[in-house]
């Protein structure tokens, strides 16, 4: 097996690689990238069982080959290498094979042990998969609109991804954690097929995120207890999480009488300040409203307290609810609007947050004890 390759177009591939790689270790086939050189086209493939992924780049062959390569490392040559052409060549070693590793225009030379493909965990076929299209700029924000919501307790593992589901024409995505749910829909569907509803691991939706263009669709398909996505010249592929999603939709309250509004800068920066007096491991902050005004306040502890007014837009009652503040900060990090409409019933029953004006996205939070 023999190629040569640009390193700048090889260090883009292998660094999504390394992202779906989840072990270190030089011993195992899993922190390993699998090379197959045909046609003068490099199959890159990657995987952590759970998630798969393929790309294809093209290489000039003298000989064709498959072999797999110890990922980590591979990449800091590839850094520690100028731009240019490198050129990728196995050798046999008594019973080790090696992959030498050279710059053509330069002097450099890396000798990297190599591991045989025959362990490399095999893809599902996907020729015949019925792939549906969504906008990638739509996908995208949809994707940055709930899976930082999910629940990290693999106790309740059917609620470790965002679930997937298809109501009409409208594309429906979810995520809680049980005290926190984010909500987003958007009509992407004309035409498509029906699919069943799924629980997807956020970690290829992070890279479908990450890495998706905002021009052009994003082909997806759900089948056989696996999802499927091609966009540009990439593949991936995730088993489906098992288990029922709760019922979100008796989280969503129906009606909620009260509201407040403020302005995004101005919470931002007061949970900013704010959280540098909370006590991280209860996280709790109080939120109180009275007309024209909202108060910032951490909880009291042994090293002091903060608090920060600002104006809000409020014609009710004083209330004051208490709420993790992590949970107020994250949505505010995807909500794309200038100004926050938070509404309520009651200081103890969930809070929407949602864009001003109102969009096809929202964030439910249920506030925390008052001490």
């Amino acid at each position: 097996m023999k190629f040569t390759f640009d390193r700048d177009a090889m260090i883009s591939e292998i660094a999504i690689a390394q992202e779906i790689i989840s072990t270190k270790s030089a011993l195992s086939i899993l922190s390993n990238v699998l090379f197959n050189a045909q046609n003068n086209t490099l199959v890159i493939k990657a995987t952590d069982i759970k998630v798969n992924f393929e790309t294809k780049i093209p290489v000039d062959i003298q000989e064709e080959g498959s072999i797999t390569i110890f990922c980590d490392k591979f990449m800091g040559i590839l850094a520690s290498l100028p731009a240019g052409e490198i050129e990728f060549n196995l050798e046999q070693k008594d019973t080790q094979t090696i992959a030498i590793i050279r710059h053509t225009a330069k002097k450099i030379k890396f000798q990297l042990k190599c591991m045989s493909q025959d362990k490399f965990p095999e893809f599902p076929e996907i020729q015949e998969v019925p792939f549906f299209e969504v906008p990638g700029k739509k996908l995208k924000a949809m994707i940055a609109q709930t899976s930082f919501a999910v629940s990290e307790d693999e106790t309740r593992y059917f609620m470790n991804g965002v679930y997937f589901e298809k109501k009409e024409n409208n594309l429906v995505l979810v995520a809680t954690d049980g005290r926190r749910l984010a909500y987003a829909s958007k009509e992407v569907l004309n035409g498509a097929m029906d699919f069943p509803s799924a629980i997807v691991h956020p970690k290829v939706l992070n890279i479908v995120a990450k890495h998706a263009s905002d021009e052009g669709n994003v082909s997806v398909a759900i089948v056989d207890k696996m999802i499927f996505f091609r966009f540009a010249n990439y593949e991936l592929s995730s088993t489906l999480l098992d288990g029922q999603f709760p019922n979100y939709q008796r989280v969503i309250p129906e009606h909620q009488p009260n509201s407040f509004q403020v302005q995004k800068s101005d919470l931002v920066d007061a949970l900013k300040r704010t959280s540098l007096m909370v006590d991280k491991k209860a996280g709790r902050i109080f939120l109180t409203a009275i007309p024209g005004a909202l108060t910032v306040t951490s909880q009291e502890s042994d090293l002091g307290d903060a608090k920060e007014e600002f104006p809000c837009q409020y014609n009710g009652q004083e209330i004051t609810i208490a709420m993790n503040y992590h949970y107020v900060e994250e949505p505010l990090k995807v909500i794309g609007s200038d100004r926050i409409t938070f509404e309520f019933s009651e200081a103890m029953k969930a809070v929407t947050l949602r864009p001003e004006p109102a969009e096809d996205y929202f964030h439910i939070i249920m506030p925390m004890q008052m001490a």
